[in-house]
């Protein structure tokens, strides 16, 4: 199984900058976390569980926090962007703010941590 860096080395450079300041923000946040793979996405995992996954496809950029309760605490500060029941979508263009990235991880590591 390949890294998370790994996957991400592949990427354009806007692309792949913008995905791994959200993993760097992740590391900071749970420096802990390793490697890992969940429902097939390169993820960071705490305690055995997904702590977070990011993607890249044709159109946008995803944030996996593995939970819709998570997304749904950030929502209000996320206007303008796609989110579904377990994905915000957003670009390099306009990338998910760093403080909410904070809070996603916190609120994702809080609930692993139960």
């Amino acid at each position: 199984m390949s890294s998370v860096d790994d996957s991400l080395a592949l990427l354009p450079d806007a692309e792949r900058r913008s995905l791994q300041r959200i993993v760097a923000i992740a590391r900071t946040e749970v420096p802990e976390a390793v490697d890992g793979l969940s429902y097939d996405l390169r993820a960071l995992e705490f305690a055995g569980k997904p702590l977070l996954a990011v993607t890249a496809s044709a159109h946008h950029l995803s944030l996996f926090p593995f939970s819709p309760a998570v997304i749904d605490s950030v929502r209000d500060r996320l206007d303008g962007f796609s989110l579904a029941k377990g994905t915000i979508r957003f670009t390099a263009e306009n990338p998910v703010p760093d403080d909410v990235v904070r809070d996603i991880v916190r609120a994702r590591l809080a609930e692993i941590a139960g």
